[in-house]
């Protein structure tokens, strides 16, 4: 209840500053006009403050999409390695055996479309063993340079060793 008192209180306060600043912007007009001076731009304090939400949404929205995409490319790219173990082992159920190419898991749908690549746009790399039974799957990374530390794998890398 004492909220809903306080944003009454707030309101009408807004209501006054915007009524005093009205007989201010319209003494200053009438002063711009007598001596033929340019119009100035003034706001009124509700859309000053207005503006002021508007720039802090603006900085915060900005800051969590840069400190989001930081970090969050590994994470990213291993739920993409996940979905695309998930969608092989779906296939050796289906068909009996792991596809010998990657792309034979999208079959022409169009929501599968880029499960191919990683979160840096590059190809997903994809290796099935000699006796078909496992495969290996895995992202180059920021680098783009196999067998440095921000290569991620997944998958039975046993047989490849």
């Amino acid at each position: 209840m004492h909220s809903f008192f306080a944003e009454i209180l707030a309101e009408l306060w807004l209501w006054f500053l915007d009524i005093k600043y009205w007989f201010k912007k319209r003494k200053r007009r009438k002063f711009e006009k007598e001596y033929h001076l340019q119009k100035r731009t003034m706001l009124y304090p509700s859309q000053k403050l207005s503006l002021i939400y508007v720039l802090v949404i603006l900085f915060f929205a900005s800051a969590f999409m840069i400190f989001e995409s930081a970090d969050s490319h590994p994470n990213r790219t291993e739920k993409q390695l996940l979905k695309i173990a998930r969608l092989l082992e779906k296939e050796k159920k289906d068909i009996g055996e792991y596809p010998i190419v990657l792309k034979t898991i999208i079959r022409n749908n169009p929501l599968l479309k880029g499960v191919t690549k990683d979160h840096w746009n590059n190809e997903i790399n994809y290796q099935l063993s000699d006796d078909g039974m496992s495969y290996r799957l895995f992202s180059f990374g920021k680098d783009r340079t196999l067998n440095t530390k921000d290569d991620i794998t997944i998958g039975n890398k046993t047989q490849f060793e």
